[in-house]
C-alpha cells in the first residue's frame, strides 16, 4: 500500500477516549485524589534544550510520518512535549491496581502523558503518550520525569519486542530534556543527577485493567459500565454483531477474549525468555500488550526462579516460572472489579478455568514450535519437554543459544556421543567443569529427542527452517542495553542505532553482527543495570 505521508499538522485526531468518557473537573496541576472521572487534562512540562537521540522509522509510517518529518526540530519539540499541535489534547488516565499482591488505591499516570489519538492512512488508530514529560496529578510523591538509562531500555525494548512477534506498546522517539533529574538508582541513598529523557510511546490504547478495577472499587458502577461499553466499542469490535446489544452476555464474551489476549502474551514472553519485572495490575493491558518497561530482564542462563527486579528480590513473586499464574491472578482481580456488572461468579469462573486450558495447550503448541515438532503429542512430549527445562536448569545455560543451536541437530545421521553435543557446547557459560553424569543425561535426551524427530519424519532442512522462526538468534539482552546506556551518558549514541537496527531482524543470522549472538560475559553477571535493575526512572 502507497503511504501518504503527512506533515505533523496534518494529523488526523479523533481522540475517542476524551470525547466519549468523563474528565476530572479540577483543571489545575497538583497532586490529589480524582474521583468520577477516567483522565485529567494536564499539559507537558516545557524543556530547556530537547536533542533528539532516536526513533523508528517503521513506528513513524505507521502514523504517516517520514524521514524528513521525524528529523526535523518540530518533531524534537512536540515528541519532547514542548509543543502541543492543534488538535492534541494532552491527559493523564486514572486507575488503580494490586501492586505485588496488595491493593493500592488510586494510582493513575504519574509521568505519563497522553498527547492524542490519532487515525493514519489505513483507519487505524493509534494512541502517543509521553513518559517521562512531567507531573500529572497522580504523580503521587514523585516528579512525572523519566532518565536516559530507564528511557533508553523502554525506546529499544518495545522495538525489540514487536520484532520478536510478542504483543507489545511502541516506541517512536527518544530524546533527551537537556536538563537533569535526581534518581537514586537502588533506593540506597547513593542519588546522583541523570540525564532527564522523554519516550514517546504508541499503541491502539493505554487502558489498563486498573481502570477498571479503581472504578470499581469506588463502587462507582455507572462509570464503570461506560468505560467498559466504551472500550468494547472501540478496541473489541470483533465482538460486536449486528444490533448486538451491549448487556452481560457480551461483557464475559468479552472478558474470555481478555483472557485469551493476556494468555498470547505470557506464552510469547515464556517463549523468548523475557521477564517483565513488575507485573502489578496496572501494568496490564486490556489489549493483552506488553506495557510499562520498567525493571524488566532477559533470561541469559535459564532460571525459572529469576527476576530482574530488585524491589522483588525476596520473594520473587514476578519470577520468569510464575509469569503465567501471576497472569491468572491478575484476571481474578479484574474479574472482581467486573462483577457488579454481571453478578454471577459462574461465568467468571469457567472464563478464567478456559485460561488454564487454552495457556496449556498453548504453550505445548510454542513448545512444538521450539523443538522443531509438527504438533505437540501429550503422551511423548510431556516427559521429554520436562526432562529437557530440568537439564537447562541444572546448569548455567543459556537459553537463547541453546534452543538456536539445537536447530543443527540432525536426527538421521549416525552421531557419537562428542558429535552429538558440538553444536550446543557454546550455549553452557562453563563447559570445562560439566560434570560426566550431567554431560550423560544431556546425550541421554538428545538421543530420545532424535528419536522424536525421526517420528516426525520432518526434512532436516524444513525443522531448521521452522525453529529458527520461533528461536530467535538476537535478544536484548541485559548486558547490551547497559553498554548502549553508558555509552548514550557519554555522548555516543551509535549503538542506540546499531541495536535498533539488530533488533528489527532478531532471526535472521546476520553475519556480521554474530558478536551480539554470544552469553552473557562474566563481567556482567552482577553488574548494576545488567543483572537486577530497581523501579527507579
Amino acid at each position: 500500500m502507497h503511504i501518504k505521508y503527512k506533515p505533523l499538522d496534518q494529523l488526523i485526531f479523533d481522540n475517542h477516549f476524551i470525547q466519549n468518557l468523563p474528565a476530572d473537573k479540577e483543571t489545575k496541576n497538583y497532586r490529589r485524589q480524582v474521583t468520577s472521572a477516567c483522565y485529567s487534562y494536564v499539559k507537558p512540562a516545557e524543556v530547556s534544550n530537547p536533542r533528539l537521540v532516536a526513533y523508528a522509522s517503521d513506528v513513524a509510517k505507521l502514523l504517516d510520518l517520514n524521514t524528513k518529518t521525524c528529523e526535523s526540530q518540530q518533531f524534537t519539540d512536540i515528541f519532547v512535549g514542548n509543543e502541543l499541535l492543534p488538535n492534541m489534547k494532552p491527559y493523564a488516565m486514572c486507575y488503580g491496581g494490586h501492586q505485588f499482591g496488595n491493593w493500592a488505591g488510586q494510582l493513575g499516570d504519574g509521568r505519563a502523558i497522553n498527547l492524542g489519538e490519532i487515525r493514519n492512512h489505513a483507519n487505524q488508530h493509534w494512541t502517543l503518550q509521553l513518559k517521562g514529560a512531567g507531573p500529572t496529578p497522580y504523580s503521587r510523591s514523585a516528579d512525572g520525569l523519566a532518565v536516559l538509562r530507564s528511557s533508553l531500555r523502554e525506546f529499544l525494548c518495545s522495538e525489540a519486542m514487536h520484532h520478536l512477534g510478542v504483543p507489545t506498546t511502541r516506541a517512536l522517539s527518544l530524546i533527551l530534556t537537556g536538563e537533569h533529574v535526581t534518581r537514586d538508582m537502588f533506593y540506597d541513598g547513593n542519588a546522583k543527577a541523570e540525564q532527564g529523557a522523554v519516550v514517546c510511546r504508541v499503541a491502539p490504547s493505554f487502558v489498563r485493567f486498573g481502570n477498571f478495577q479503581l472504578l470499581s472499587a469506588r463502587n462507582e458502577f455507572g462509570l464503570l459500565r461506560k468505560l467498559v461499553d466504551t472500550t468494547i466499542r472501540h478496541d473489541f469490535p470483533h465482538l460486536l454483531s449486528d444490533n448486538q446489544a451491549l448487556d452481560k452476555t457480551l461483557y464475559i464474551k468479552w472478558f474470555n477474549d481478555i483472557c485469551h489476549k493476556t494468555a498470547d502474551m505470557i506464552i510469547h514472553w515464556q517463549r523468548v525468555g523475557f521477564v517483565h519485572g513488575v507485573m502489578n495490575t496496572d501494568n496490564m493491558s486490556i489489549l493483552g500488550l506488553t506495557i510499562d518497561y520498567g525493571p524488566y530482564g532477559w533470561l541469559d542462563n535459564y532460571d525459572p526462579e529469576w527476576t530482574p527486579n530488585t524491589t522483588d528480590a525476596s520473594h520473587r513473586r514476578y519470577r520468569y516460572g510464575q509469569q503465567p499464574q501471576i497472569a491468572l491472578w491478575n484476571l481474578l482481580q479484574l474479574a472482581n472489579a467486573l462483577y457488579p456488572l454481571i453478578e454471577d461468579d459462574k461465568p467468571f469462573q469457567q472464563a478464567l478455568n478456559t485460561y488454564n486450558q487454552y495457556f496449556e495447550k498453548s504453550w505445548e503448541a510454542m513448545m512444538a514450535k521450539k523443538l522443531g515438532l509438527q504438533e505437540f503429542i501429550t503422551d511423548n512430549d510431556e516427559a521429554l519437554v520436562s526432562e529437557l527445562l530440568e537439564i537447562l536448569a541444572a546448569e548455567e545455560t543459556d537459553m537463547t543459544i541453546f534452543y538456536r543451536q539445537l536447530a543443527l541437530i540432525n536426527a538421521d545421521s549416525e552421531q557419537n556421543d562428542t558429535e552429538l553435543l558440538a553444536p550446543l557446547r557454546v550455549a553452557w557459560y562453563q563447559w570445562d567443569t560439566l560434570s560426566a553424569a550431567y554431560l550423560t543425561r544431556v546425550v541421554t535426551w538428545l538421543r530420545e529427542y532424535c528419536q522424536r524427530l525421526q517420528q516426525d519424519n520432518r526434512p532436516h532442512s524444513e525443522k531448521c527452517q521452522a525453529m529458527n522462526k520461533a528461536n530467535p538468534k538476537y535478544i536484548l539482552r541485559n548486558y547490551l542495553s547497559q553498554q548502549a546506556i553508558d555509552k548514550a551518558e557519554q555522548g555516543d549514541f551509535s549503538m542506540v542505532t546499531e541495536l535498533l537496527a539488530l533488533i528489527r531482524h532478531p532471526y535472521d543470522e546476520q553475519p556480521e553482527q554474530q558478536h551480539y549472538a554470544t552469553k552473557r560475559p562474566d563481567w556482567a553477571k552482577h553488574k548494576a543495570g545488567c543483572s537486577m535493575l530497581s523501579c527507579s526512572s
